[in-house]
């Protein structure tokens, strides 16, 4: 569980919320704006603490960790993707990439930086700036440098809300693709039923809650989130 303050009063975001995702599932996460999706996503990134309960992530409770251990377990384990591309203005697409390896003091990071823009299709771009490459361009390099790490569980929040259409098939061809070559679990938080279809399971989520979970296959009809 988790509430937060606000000037009526306490509001409980998420409310009794049990999910488990396994070792190279990908699950799409779809309900109305304001449901709690991407609290539940900050919450498994351990970006923020729930009031009860616990988060498992790769058999660590990340409830117990202090923000120190927090920080160097995110950097190890989860990868997180976002709708803005969150990548440094003032460094290179391999300079962005390998800035996770470089806090983990990898003596690797900058050849494995350049592998990880090889994998998703920017070998001739390692040395441009973000304002050099178009949005689905920006996309891949936070891809990219969210992979770098080999990371076990990757939280993806609406990854296509700033690309065309075209461009975000393609983005997330990548994306899928890595997760499954490297066997990387996938919560991918969308809007769109077309992306969410994609995955292996469909969970509905509305008022804090789960409010169904099945295949894909099955889930999308009953579910109609916005």
């Amino acid at each position: 569980m988790l509430t937060l303050g606000s000037a009526a009063g306490p509001v409980n975001v998420l409310r009794g919320v049990s999910l488990d995702i396994a070792a190279g599932e990908s699950v799409g996460l779809v309900g109305p704006s304001g449901s709690g999706k991407t609290t539940l996503m900050m919450v498994l990134g351990g970006l923020e603490k729930p009031n009860s309960g616990r988060v498992r992530v790769a058999g660590v409770d990340l409830t117990t960790l202090g923000e120190d251990a927090l920080a160097r377990f995110r950097r190890d384990t989860i990868g997180i993707v976002f709708q803005s591309f969150h990548l440094v203005p003032t460094m290179s697409a391999l300079e962005n990439v390998a800035i996770p390896l470089e806090l983990a003091r990898r003596r690797d990071a900058f050849e494995a930086a350049r592998a990880g823009l090889d994998a998703v299709g920017l070998s001739g771009r390692v040395l441009h700036y973000p304002s050099q490459l178009s949005g689905g361009e920006q996309q891949r390099v936070a891809i990219a440098r969210a992979f770098a790490a080999s990371p076990r569980l990757l939280l993806a929040d609406e990854p296509t809300g700033n690309l065309d259409g075209a461009t975000g098939r393609a983005v997330m061809d990548v994306m899928f693709g890595l997760s499954a070559e490297r066997g990387t679990a996938l919560l991918l938080i969308t809007h769109d039923h077309d992306l969410a279809r994609r995955c292996d399971r469909i969970v509905g989520f509305a008022d804090g809650r789960i409010a169904a979970d099945a295949t894909a296959a099955a889930a999308l009809a009953p579910l109609g989130g916005s």
